[in-house]
C-alpha cells in the first residue's frame, strides 16, 4: 500500500534519512524504532509532504506523491497526527474534529462528515462529553484522542502517528494503544513512531529501527522483540 523508495532528506545541509526504504501493505501498523534524532519523525513528515524528500520516492498504492503538496497527499489518503498532539487550543473539541476533514467539507460531505465525527464520539466517549469544550483546556489523553479522532476524519488509507504515549500516564497509554488495534482490526493502515519500543512492538505486525537516518534492521515484530540488539539498545535487557 505504502513505500517509500531511497528517501534522502536534508535540512539545509545536514542529511537527516540516507536511503531509507520500506513498505507498509494493507491492514498493518508497522513501527518505527530508534533513538531520538534517528530520523523517524524527519521520515513521516517526509511521506505525508510537510518536508519535500531531496531524492527518493513514495508511493501510495503505486502512485508517486513525492511531490505533491500536503493538502494533496491527505487528499490521496495519507493524515499524520503529530507529536504532541497540536490541537487548535482555542477551539471547541468538536471544531477540531472538523477541521480534521476540511477537505471533504470542500467537496460538500457536510452529512457524511457529521456522521464521522459521531463515530469519533463512541470510539472516545469522553471527546463527546467535552465536545463544546476548549482542546487546550483538556487533559493531556483527553487531546491525544482528540489528535486522533482528528486524523481519521480525513478518512485516510494510511494513518500516520508520531509519539502518540509522549507525556501520557501508562493507563491511557494502554487505552491510546488498544484503540490502534481496533482501527487496524476495522481496516485502517497504521505506520507508528512510538518512543515506547516494547509497546509499539508488542502492538505491531512488523518494525523497521532506524539509526542516524538509516534502516539498520526491519522484520516481524515478535522476532525484534527477540533480537538481542534490539532487547539492549531499546527495550531493557535487563528488565526481561
Amino acid at each position: 500500500m505504502l513505500e517509500v523508495k531511497n528517501i534522502s532528506t536534508y535540512y539545509g545541509h545536514i542529511q537527516a534519512l540516507n536511503n531509507v526504504s520500506l513498505v507498509i501493505n494493507e491492514g498493518e501498523i508497522v513501527s518505527l524504532i530508534g533513538a531520538n534524532g534517528a530520523g523517524k519523525t524527519t521520515l513521516l513528515n517526509s511521506v505525508s509532504g510537510v518536508i519535500r524528500p531531496r531524492q527518493g520516492q513514495v508511493f501510495l498504492n503505486g502512485q508517486e506523491i513525492t511531490c505533491l503538496s500536503a493538502e494533496a497527499i491527505v487528499g490521496q489518503g495519507i493524515s499524520q497526527v503529530p507529536e504532541r498532539r497540536q490541537v487548535f487550543g482555542q477551539l471547541s473539541v468538536r471544531d477540531n474534529l472538523t477541521l480534521g476533514a476540511y477537505l471533504r467539507l470542500r467537496r460538500g460531505e457536510r452529512t457524511a462528515v457529521a456522521q464521522d465525527i459521531e463515530r469519533i464520539y463512541q470510539q472516545f466517549p469522553i471527546l463527546k462529553e467535552r465536545q463544546t469544550q476548549q482542546a487546550g483546556t483538556l487533559s493531556g489523553g483527553e487531546q491525544q484522542m482528540l489528535a486522533i479522532g482528528r486524523g481519521l476524519m480525513a478518512q485516510p488509507k494510511v494513518l500516520l502517528l508520531d509519539e502518540p504515549s509522549l507525556g501520557l500516564a501508562p493507563l491511557i497509554v494502554q487505552e491510546i494503544l488498544a484503540v490502534l488495534r481496533d482501527l487496524r482490526d476495522a481496516g485502517t493502515t497504521i505506520l507508528l513512531v512510538e518512543q515506547n519500543a516494547r509497546a509499539a512492538l508488542e502492538i505491531s505486525d512488523r518494525a523497521y529501527v532506524l539509526e542516524t537516518g538509516s534502516v539498520v534492521l526491519s522484520g516481524e515484530a515478535r522476532e525484534l522483540i527477540a533480537n538481542e540488539a534490539v532487547q539492549k539498545a531499546y527495550l531493557g535487557r535487563s528488565s526481561i
